[in-house]
């Protein structure tokens, strides 16, 4: 689906949405297998064809209910409804066709999704009917506008608004921009659409201020009946969960099924291709015993191994396990349990017939969800009737696809159009619900969402953004999953690189876990966030109280050059703090940082962190005693950049202004040409710092004659 859809994405039957998403889903994954498999008949091939087809179809839908606006979704909650129920038929329809035409392991995982489209339910939300509800009062008004009449509107708007939480001024910015999107695509095809559309748009502009953060308490008798708003994400979605089937070697899936609570089916009354409960256990050469059907559709594909050992059998024979028969009965007796007979399922899907239900007869995009009410003669009052379009705005290409153009000049748009909530007030504070695989991937979008909407930063907190972020890094930290951690550091890592206010947010847990990624493979993304870091005032005793210093110095040991500079950096940052000064010291970082006093391009990020730490006498001792280190500030003298010569002569003043030994050592590098044209043309600081280490110099030389 290119970028993946979230339950979160979805501006309105969000229950409903997910629950078809995750049928779609599971239906895509194994589609590859299923057009691998070649079902040649002509039967076969307009099955896949209808499955293909249904499977965009439905895609349309899920797209269509993440971008369009929120009070016409729920206006058209019905007809959302019956293509869902659509969508689920045509899949049933199709899979039960190819069913019969596929291997054996793959018919078994088909059966599987079968049975869950037939546990699928298709449902509004509460808050969405309630919504509904109170939307379609709206367009069935009088027409006329009396005072009356505008107490109506602005009470059900109420209504529908705090139902579906537009509740501040970004969220009706985002409806007002969604219901524009709908009238640019329609143009002039439905006018009965354009009007309602119109009509919505109408009642936020004159409205806009009164819903915003209202508290609902019965505002109309005509609307009593209505509860308090409700969270419109209904959590009794049907749930599934993939585990791989180490033994089979294909995907099974956990489905609803049948069974009470208190009775799990042993494994051994499970058939090992299907995972279900064996109607005719039959016994192989192997001595395993799987389901009839099963096992001979595993023979008929022409193996000849045992599908669970992988062993070679001499014979393909079935031989009826009896006894196994006999205690699933008597455990199906005992909990109410009855188990159909599987070979009569697959003959009756082979028996439909699908020539009325080909790709053609589909039904057109969502563009032709069309309103089951006659509002023809319904009045807009003072609508704008020169309402023009923003041309910048986002325009689709046709019923399946869209494309983004160019960004508002006063408001960035937004370019991730899956994993993110509408109003940018949730972010990834749903994140631990999802299963592993989608916590990634919505890292990953909202990552891309940030980098190209500076506006989001707005809406992010410590609740709805970083404390699930560091709990999905603390998580991927615990699965050794390096691929989530660098997501996760990266995602972190355009956070605090344009949002400066939200780094108040990081607690003292966040900067230890950083410091536990410096020896890891997210070394260069945490190196990078610690640079950013480092450069606040109120980050660098965190930093510092998490033991940063430590595995900073070692990294200079290292042979990573890139990491090397980083480390540097970061060093360099933190020394502007005098007690953490004090720690580099005792840490011995003096004879670390000689070798790169030397490399241009850190050479003056070095010489910069010696002048601060060379205020303290324990520094300038190291300095003085730590081999070919006076001899490397005295070369950039002479071939430094005018800024490093500056921060270079500082290093030598300092020395010299405290020990006269340490003059000589100065001295004796032979300082004095580069010292005197550094004091002519040198920058400002550079000179009056050469001129004053000059007379320091000359006053001890003229001394000891």
């Amino acid at each position: 689906m290119g970028t993946l859809l979230y339950p979160y994405s979805f501006k309105a039957h969000r229950s409903m949405c997910s629950e078809l998403m995750k049928l779609v889903d599971r239906i895509a994954r194994i589609f590859p297998e299923i057009e691998a498999a070649r079902p040649r008949c002509s039967s076969g091939i307009q099955a896949l064809c209808l499955l293909n087809g249904t499977i965009e179809k439905a895609r349309k839908i899920l797209r269509y209910c993440c971008d369009s606006s929120k009070l016409y979704l729920v206006l058209t909650g019905d007809v959302l409804v019956s293509r869902c129920q659509g969508s689920r038929n045509n899949f049933e329809q199709s899979l039960g066709q190819i069913q019969t035409m596929v291997p054996a392991m793959l018919a078994a995982e088909i059966s599987q999704i079968i049975d869950d489209l037939n546990a699928a339910t298709f449902m509004l939300d509460s808050s969405d009917e309630e919504a509904g509800k109170a939307v379609r009062k709206l367009i069935q008004q009088g027409t006329f506008i009396s005072d009356s009449v505008e107490y109506s509107e602005l009470g059900a708007l109420q209504i529908a608004a705090s139902r579906l939480h537009i509740t501040s001024p970004k969220a009706i910015l985002i409806e007002k921009r969604s219901i524009k999107k709908l009238l640019d695509k329609i143009g002039d095809n439905d006018p009965t659409k354009k009007k309602i559309l119109k009509y919505f748009l109408y009642l936020l502009r004159k409205y806009g201020n009164l819903i915003m953060d209202e508290q609902i308490e019965n505002p109309s008798a005509e609307f009593e009946g209505s509860v308090a708003p409700t969270n419109s994400i209904n959590t009794s979605v049907h749930s599934q969960s993939v585990e791989v089937d180490s033994d089979i070697g294909i995907p099974q899936y956990e489905v609803q099924t049948d069974v009470p609570s208190g009775g799990t089916p042993p494994e051994e009354f499970k058939c090992p291709i299907s995972m279900r409960l064996m109607y005719d256990p039959v016994v192989i050469a192997s001595g395993q015993s799987f389901e009839r059907m099963w096992i001979q559709k595993w023979f008929d594909d022409g193996n000849d191994t045992c599908p669970k050992t992988k062993v070679k059998l001499p014979r393909c024979s079935l031989t009826p396990n009896t006894a196994m028969k006999d205690l699933i009965s008597k455990w199906c007796e005992k909990y109410g349990i009855t188990i159909p007979d599987p070979s009569t399922q697959l003959q009756a899907f082979h028996s439909l017939d699908i020539s009325s239900t080909s790709i053609a007869s589909l039904g057109s995009s969502m563009n032709d969800l069309h309103l089951p009410l006659d509002v023809s003669n319904i009045s807009l009052g003072s609508l704008d009737a020169s309402y023009s379009s923003d041309s910048s705005r986002t325009r689709f290409a046709d019923g399946s696809s869209f494309t983004l153009t160019q960004k508002t000049d006063d408001c960035h748009r937004f370019q991730s159009h899956a994993c993110i909530h509408e109003t940018d007030s949730e972010f990834l504070m749903r994140l631990s619900e999802l299963n592993w695989d989608f916590q990634c991937k919505m890292v990953e979008d909202v990552k891309n969402h940030l980098q190209s909407n500076l506006q989001s930063y707005q809406s992010m907190s410590s609740e709805n953004f970083v404390d699930p972020l560091i709990q999905f890094l603390k998580d991927a930290c615990g699965q050794c999953d390096a691929r989530a951690q660098r997501a996760g550091c990266q995602l972190l890592l355009v956070f605090v690189s344009k949002n400066r206010s939200g780094l108040s947010y990081l607690h003292e847990d966040t900067f230890s876990l950083l410091v536990s990624f410096l020896d890891s493979e997210v070394s260069e993304e945490t190196l990078a966030i610690l640079e950013v870091l480092s450069g606040h005032p109120h980050c660098r005793t965190k930093i510092s109280a998490a033991g940063a210093l430590f595995p900073l110095l070692k990294i200079l040991e290292s042979q990573s050059k890139e990491f090397q500079e980083q480390a540097i950096k970061i060093l360099h940052n933190l020394s502007s703090d005098s007690d953490i000064c004090s720690q580099i010291i005792r840490l011995e970082c003096i004879p670390k940082l000689v070798p790169f006093i030397s490399e241009g391009r850190i050479a003056r990020h070095c010489m910069v962190l010696l002048k601060r730490l060379c205020d303290t006498e324990e520094a300038r001792v190291a300095v003085a005693e730590t081999n070919g280190c006076i001899s490397s500030i005295a070369e950039l003298l002479e071939r430094g950049s005018p800024e490093e010569q500056e921060h270079a002569v500082a290093v030598l003043l300092s020395l010299c202004s405290q020990r006269v030994q340490y003059c000589q050592l100065v001295m004796d590098e032979g300082v004095i040409p580069s010292l005197v044209d550094i004091s002519l043309n040198g920058n400002d600081r550079a000179k009056a710092t050469a001129l004053e280490l000059l007379r320091q110099l000359r006053d001890i030389e003229y001394g000891h004659e």
